[in-house]
């Protein structure tokens, strides 16, 4: 197993990915070491080339059912808070081996999720104060 510092991007914890069908979760902005350490499982972390694209270096971690989250005190993040772009985390992740349609190779699953820094997702205009006109 192991253990990473990483940003959150795209997290779909307890909801499914209208493209994927799965719950998932970037873990982005990778430290060398983490790289490293994720290479001997077998896990090969992929580097956003895009500009604008703030993922550094990320894994995408999917599953087929939710993924828990917790504070660092130990309490869940509840289910009605949606965790936006720039959440910081610690990580528990084991590989895990695949077979699909005559390819194989090893992904990453979350263990622990610790959210150690919430920035809350609010969809556009949901922060607006303002008054309708």
């Amino acid at each position: 197993m192991t253990k990473l510092k990483a940003t959150m991007m795209w997290a779909n914890l307890n909801h499914v990915n209208e493209m994927s069908g799965k719950y998932q979760v970037d873990l982005c902005n990778l430290s060398d070491k983490a790289v490293e350490e994720l290479a001997k499982d077998g896990i090969v972390a992929s580097e956003a080339t895009k500009a604008g694209d703030e993922r550094g270096v990320y894994i995408t971690c999917k599953s087929t059912y939710p993924i828990l989250a917790y504070y660092e005190d130990g309490s869940e993040v509840p289910s009605n808070v949606l965790v936006g772009n720039g959440s910081l985390a610690v990580a528990s992740i084991k590989p895990y081996a695949w077979n699909f349609k005559g390819k194989t190779g090893s992904s990453a699953t979350i263990v622990r999720l610790t959210v150690t820094k919430l920035i809350a997702y609010a969809s556009e205009g949901e922060d607006d104060d303002s008054e309708a006109v």
